[in-house]
């Protein structure tokens, strides 16, 4: 009688250990998050005390209205918690908003920002970012995307999915350089006699040595500081505020005229 029950005791717990297989299998793992969110957005690096960028990484686009930032000297960045599609603040971040002394703002659908740290915890993402400036304050904050389950990690693509809909990266412009968009020079067909050589033009004279080096100035459009300094190395554009990378200088425009440069 006990031989009998045997095989159907091993077949039970065959199926448990079977099930409990599917159940991991289908669960998230939280590193796999962590390398493809770090492999999505490029984070941005800024200063210390968090008045400028160092390394520029990727502008990304919120798709999410309510998210609320901080200024650069606040103590702590708010926290915004992203679930069942809206953006809330708990209440720690609630009662700071309170404090008149804390520069605060209220970022809307479609603004523009940077990612400085990505951190997978236990029961979700926190996402950091960081604004450009407004009227030369910089604004920093939290997003945290809670998994829908906090016991288990959800899967890897899902989740991404639901990241998505909170921000996304804005596709990088065309970094092709302006010779490469030129109109291709049409060839001329030969001609039955040559034609008599053209007079050859007197070539100006060589620039002086000692001439000035490029200057920029408050108000000069972008034409007017590639035409002195080039194209830049990187460019970033944030609403009507634009900015370009140069080796040792940034340049930012507002409306297409220079309004800063560090």
């Amino acid at each position: 009688m006990n031989q009998a029950k045997q095989p159907r005791t091993l077949g039970v717990v065959a199926i448990v250990m079977i099930a409990t297989g599917v159940l991991a299998a289908q669960a998230g793992d939280p590193s796999a998050i962590q390398k493809r969110l770090h492999s999505q957005f490029k984070v941005t690096v800024t200063t210390a005390d968090r008045t400028d960028i160092v390394t520029a990484g990727d502008v990304v686009q919120l798709h999410q209205p309510g998210i609320i930032m901080f200024s650069s000297n606040a103590p702590v960045p708010p926290t915004n918690v992203y679930k069942g599609g809206k953006i809330s603040q708990g209440f720690g971040t609630a009662m700071m908003m309170t404090n008149q002394q804390i520069q605060q703002r209220k970022f809307v659908q479609d603004e523009k920002c940077w990612v400085t740290g990505i951190k997978v915890q236990n029961d979700g993402v926190s996402i950091d970012l960081y604004s450009d400036p407004y009227d030369d304050v910089h604004f920093y904050g939290t997003v945290k995307i809670p998994y829908p389950d906090k016991k288990t990690v959800p899967p890897t693509d899902s989740f991404l999915q639901t990241v998505a809909e909170v921000l996304t990266v804005v596709p990088s412009e065309d970094q092709a350089s302006p010779e490469s968009r030129q109109a291709p020079v049409p060839v001329q067909a030969p001609v039955a006699a040559p034609a008599p050589p053209p007079m050859q033009a007197i070539a100006p004279p060589p620039p002086p040595t000692d001439a000035p080096p490029p200057t920029i100035a408050l108000g000069q459009t972008k034409d007017q500081v590639t035409a002195g300094f080039g194209q830049p190395t990187r460019m970033a554009k944030l609403g009507v505020k634009e900015i370009y990378y140069y080796k040792d200088m940034k340049v930012t425009f507002t409306n297409g005229k220079v309004t800063n440069v560090e």
